[in-house]
């Protein structure tokens, strides 16, 4: 479980980037939430807990995404 594997203040920090990042969007996709908290959570498995880092991670994740969408048409 996320809460045995990261301390509070990284899940707060996790949960903010998340929140940022699909805000825009209604935050209803449950795909777009899916792959960008997995790519958020990468980022922190790696001991990258900044906030700014989390949702840059995050960022780069939804515009790939937003991407791969645009190419499907």
């Amino acid at each position: 479980m996320i809460t045995d594997t990261f301390d509070r203040r990284t899940i707060a920090n996790m949960e903010v980037a998340l929140e940022r990042l699909l805000l825009p969007i209604g935050g209803e996709d449950h795909r777009a939430r899916r792959i960008v908290a997995g790519k958020i959570i990468e980022c922190a498995n790696r001991g990258e807990i900044i906030l700014s880092r989390l949702t840059e991670v995050g960022y780069a994740a939804m515009m790939q995404l937003n991407a791969q969408n645009f190419l499907r048409g």
